[in-house]
C-alpha cells in the first residue's frame, strides 16, 4: 500500500481531488484512491482505516461534502495525520462541508485545507510536507517546486 490514502465519499469527488492527484504525480509518490463512505460503508471505512497502517499509510486525505463527516470518521480511527478537503456544494457552496470538516471535537484533530479544488491541490503539498521531514527526496522536490513558482511570478508581465 501507498504512504498516502486518498478516500473520498463518492466517486463524484474525483473531479476535484483530481487537483491534488496530479500533484502527487508530478512529485512521483505513492499514493492509493478508495471510494468509502462514512454513512454508506461506515463499516468498510472503518476496516480500512484500521488496516492502513499495517500496510506502510502514514497519511490520509479525506474529501466529503454535505454533511462531510468522513475526515472525522477517519481520525477518529486512527492516530496518523488526517487532511481534509471540503467539496463544494450546489446547496451551499461547500460551507457546510468545511464547517463538517473543521469543527471537530478536541482530541480528535483534522487538518482542514480550502473548499474545493485549491483545497484538493493544497492537501496534497501538505501532505508531502509531512512526508518531506523524513525523506530529503521529497522535501528537496517541494523545495524545487516552490522555486519554480515563484520564479513563473516574478517572470509575470503586465502590459496596461
Amino acid at each position: 500500500m501507498a504512504k498516502i490514502c486518498i478516500i473520498m465519499g463518492s466517486k463524484s469527488d474525483l473531479a476535484t481531488v483530481n487537483e491534488g492527484i496530479k500533484v502527487l504525480k508530478e512529485f512521483k509518490v505513492k499514493f492509493d484512491v478508495r471510494v468509502l463512505s462514512a454513512h454508506r460503508t461506515p463499516y468498510e471505512l472503518a476496516e480500512y482505516v484500521d488496516q492502513a497502517p499495517k500496510k506502510g499509510t502514514q497519511v490520509f486525505i479525506a474529501a466529503a461534502g454535505g454533511a462531510a463527516a468522513l475526515a472525522g470518521v477517519i481520525a477518529a480511527h486512527t492516530v496518523l495525520p488526517v487532511i481534509g478537503i471540503p467539496i463544494e456544494t450546489s446547496s451551499l457552496k461547500g460551507m457546510d462541508s468545511l464547517l463538517s470538516t473543521v469543527q471537530m471535537p478536541g482530541g480528535v484533530p483534522v487538518a482542514s485545507m480550502a473548499i474545493g479544488k485549491a483545497g484538493a491541490k493544497n492537501a496534497a503539498l501538505f501532505v508531502l510536507a509531512i512526508l518531506g521531514l523524513g525523506d530529503k527526496k521529497i522535501s528537496a522536490k517541494l523545495l524545487k517546486y516552490k522555486k519554480q513558482m515563484r520564479n513563473k511570478i516574478k517572470k509575470t508581465k503586465i502590459k496596461v
